[in-house]
């Protein structure tokens, strides 16, 4: 389960933002998450949990925001949505799509005291 490294991350970069800006605890995370990121969600938010525990962000809320996947059709000439990034171009069914964004994960913004 990759969720669980990627909330140790997750907490590392909260860690590194307290040392930097000099707050004491995280009240609400959210987190910009790619539709072809290969995050499950409700993963994610158990191991957030798990990890935060006796930490500057334990009991903090988890918000996560989609962003939609995006890819060039080669054939076409354009740029579509796509829902799987193994999937076909939704205007002409080609395969042959470089997928161009929706599989990145950040934090977006935090609220802290």
């Amino acid at each position: 389960m990759h969720e669980m490294s990627l909330a140790h991350g997750v907490l590392q970069i909260l860690e590194e933002a307290a040392a930097r800006e000099g707050f004491g605890r995280v009240k609400t995370v959210w987190l910009e998450i790619g539709a072809l990121a290969a995050v499950e969600p409700d993963s994610l938010s158990f191991c957030f949990d798990v990890v935060t525990r006796g930490s500057l962000a334990e009991g903090a809320r988890l918000e996560m925001l989609r962003t939609p996947g995006t890819a060039w059709c080669m054939p076409c000439g354009r740029s579509v949505a796509l829902a799987d990034s193994a999937g076909a171009c939704p205007l002409c069914g080609s395969y042959q799509v470089q997928v161009t964004g929706g599989t990145e994960m950040r934090v977006r913004e935090l609220e802290v005291e």
